[in-house]
Parts: C-alpha cells; structure tokens; sequence
C-alpha cells in the first residue's frame, strides 16, 4: 500500500507540474501580447523561458544528482519556476520588458526540473522489476499536459484573461510541491552500469560507481555526465535519434497553425491537430503500459521514427481525412517514444549521475526543438508542403543515426 501510494502522488505530482509548465508557454505568450500588443515581445519572453533550459537542464542534473535530498531540492526548484511565472507577470509593463526577458531567462534555468528531474527520481518510488509500467505511466503525464495545459490556458485566459492564466500555471506546479518534497530519499539498489564501454585509466573512473566527495567539482561532475551519455552506447544512440527527431516535431509543430488554415480554412484548427496528436500518444501508452515489456525501448526509438515520418509525408497531402489521421498516426509515434527513451536513460544510467542524464537529454530534447522550429518557419512560409515533407526525411535521419551509431564502438 504505501509503494501504491508513493507511485500515485509521484504521477499526480508530475501531471500537475508538468501541466503547469505547458500551460505556462502560452499563457505568457498571451499575456505578453495582452499587455504590450506585440507578438514579437510575447515570443521574446517564450523564447527567454525556453532557451535557457538548454543551460540549466545540465547544472540541475549535477546538483540533484550530489544532494542527499533530491526531492526537497526538486520541490526548491518547482517552488522558483512558479515564483519566475508570477515575477515575469508582474513585471510585465511596470519594467523594462529587457529586464522581464530576464526573468524569462533565469525562470527556464529551472525548466529541467518538470521533466528530466522528475523522472531520474522515479527508481526511488518503485523497485526495479516494477519500473516498466512505471515509466510507462510516466511518459503518460507528458502526454496528459501537452493535451490540457494550452487547453488551460485558452479556456481560463477566454474567461478570465490572460494573467489569470499565468497564475493558474504557478498554481498547478506549486500543487506539485508536497509530492516533490516527500519524494523518498533511499537510493536505487538495482546494480549500476558502468558508463564506458572501454577501458580507462581507474583515476578516471570517478563518474562511474565512486560516491560524490567535496572536493569533487561542479565541472568534473559535468564532464563525467557527458561521458557518460556519450560513452554508453545505448544511451549515445537513443540521446542522438531522440534529438533529430525532436527536431522534426518542432518543424511539424511550427507547421501546424499554417497546415489548419490551408486544410480547414482556420489556424485555430491546428490546434484541434495537436490535441489529435496527444490524445492518440496518450492512448498509445495507456497500451503500453498494460504491456510494457511487448517491444524492446530500442526497436520502439527507431521505430517511432519511421511512423512519424509516414505521419508528416500524410499530412504534406493536403487532404482533410489524411491530415486527421496523419495527426493520429503522430502520436503512435511521439507518445511510445518518449516512453521508451525514458526507459532506456533508466536501464542505462548509473544512479550517482542519473538526473544529470535526464536533465541533459531533457536540454538537448529542447534544443533540438527550437533549432527545428526555427527552420520550418521561414520554409514553411515559401512551402508548407516542402516544410512537412523535409520533417519526414529528419525522422528518417533520426531512424538512421540511430543504427549507425549502434553499429559503431563509442560516441565521443
């Protein structure tokens, strides 16, 4: 009963802050519009609370990972990403919008934090042979946010306006707070896995198995998670894929208000399409987690691949019928693979440096993202079918990336 409990107010704690977190990025988008008229200030302050993850989802990693108390640090960190919502609120036409961006900035050093850090804490909750469903469940919350936060967020800022929608984001990651705080502080007795595949000098070995000392560095730590991702080759590979394909939901996500005004006269109905899509990954998982051990977490990363490319070649057609199922077919594809990257940085992690391979990989998810993103705008615009059609071929690569990496000894 208290394993049940424990696992229960882990997953309600996760969906409440990760649904905070999206519904944070429009709410500020809305508010920012809202208060200074500009849709270029408001994608400032979502670019501002974005970008910086990249930075603090390594830094985070290593602090979580050296604390005897990551649950109370996870619940620090909860507590000053909501306070940075509220902040950048307030400060929003009382401040220079230069300092607000800043705000921006330093809130997203936390970002990690809703995502990577929870997960890397989810070992201590359930024991090792329970952890497939587990994580499964996990990799759920994800789905369950994306579908309700900007749906949140909408509603609330329709009837209440757009600040209020910011507030009610804070608010939902400070629910979180008691089921972060209380998070168990015993370390995982599974076995760790050493890091290098290849043999090195044992003084350069305290990133594997060795407790943390004082004189230990945040950069020496740092290092020794790089390595560790780099170095382990499932996780290299599956890090790699995982990236690239990030890339190609950015482009497909950039593409979609266009794709919904081209296909069904309204950019509004794009974002009918992305509920389509969350919807169809949370039902691919709620699948997955009945029968988490049916598909080895590798064959579903390139896998994944694969179904998402056939996804955005559907919806380069055009035709109203094949853009729904295209958005269907995309959460088959997004959904188990966040599961199976999430299980696969659980087996392969050892537990001295696991939140630091989760933040990273949660970093270097984000980037991807952005970089993806930022391409498909300007082809979008010159071609949405081109736009779409060059996504298929990054899920492609990514599928591809990860075979060959696999068939190489080490990443570095």
């Amino acid at each position: 009963m208290k394993r049940r409990y424990a696992m229960m107010s882990f997953l309600v704690g996760a969906a409440a802050a990760r649904a905070g977190d999206e519904m944070s990025g429009p709410a500020l988008l809305l508010a920012g519009y809202a208060v200074g008229g500009s849709a270029t200030e408001a994608s400032a302050l979502l670019a501002g609370i974005t970008v910086s993850a990249a930075v603090g989802g390594p830094l985070l990693g290593v602090l979580l990972d050296r604390s005897p108390r990551p649950g109370r640090l996870l619940a620090r960190a909860l507590a000053l990403y909501g306070t940075g919502l509220v902040a950048i609120l307030l400060s929003l036409g009382r401040l220079p919008f230069e300092l607000t961006v800043l705000i921006a900035v330093f809130t997203g050093l936390l970002g990690p934090a809703l995502s990577g850090g929870w997960t890397a804490q989810l070992p201590r909750v359930v024991p090792r042979e329970r952890l497939p469903r587990a994580n499964a469940l996990d990799a759920m919350t994800f789905s369950l946010a994306s579908l309700a936060g900007p749906a949140l967020a909408g509603a609330l800022a329709h009837l209440l306006g757009a600040p209020a929608a910011v507030v009610a984001s804070a608010a939902l990651i400070a629910f979180a707070l008691p089921a972060a705080w209380t998070l168990p502080t015993g370390r995982d007795r599974g076995r760790d896995r050493d890091c290098d595949p290849v043999p090195v000098p044992v003084r350069d070995r305290n990133w594997d198995n060795a407790p943390p000392t004082a004189s230990a560095s945040m950069t020496a730590d740092l290092a020794a998670g790089i390595r560790c991702i780099t170095r382990t080759r499932p996780l290299a590979r599956t890090t790699l894929a995982s990236v690239v394909s990030c890339m190609g939901l950015g482009m497909l996500i950039t593409c979609t208000p266009l794709l919904g005004e081209r296909t069904f006269g309204s950019a509004a109905d794009g974002t009918l399409l992305l509920s389509c899509t969350a919807v169809s990954a949370l039902a691919a998982n709620a699948v997955l987690a009945r029968r988490p051990r049916a598909i080895a977490p590798d064959t579903i990363i390139w896998g994944s691949t694969l179904i998402l490319a056939v996804a955005l070649v559907l919806s380069a057609t055009g035709h109203p019928v094949l853009v729904v199922a295209a958005a269907l077919t995309a959460g088959v594809g997004e959904g188990p693979q966040l599961a199976a990257l999430l299980a696969i940085r659980h087996r392969e992690s050892p537990e001295r440096l696991r939140s630091q391979v989760f933040t990273t990989g949660a970093s270097l998810k984000i980037t991807g993202f952005a970089l993806g993103a930022a391409v498909a705008g300007p082809l979008a615009t010159h071609s949405l079918p081109t736009a779409l059609l060059t996504a298929a071929g990054v899920q492609l690569v990514a599928g591809l990336s990860f075979h060959a990496l696999a068939a190489g000894r080490t990443m570095s």
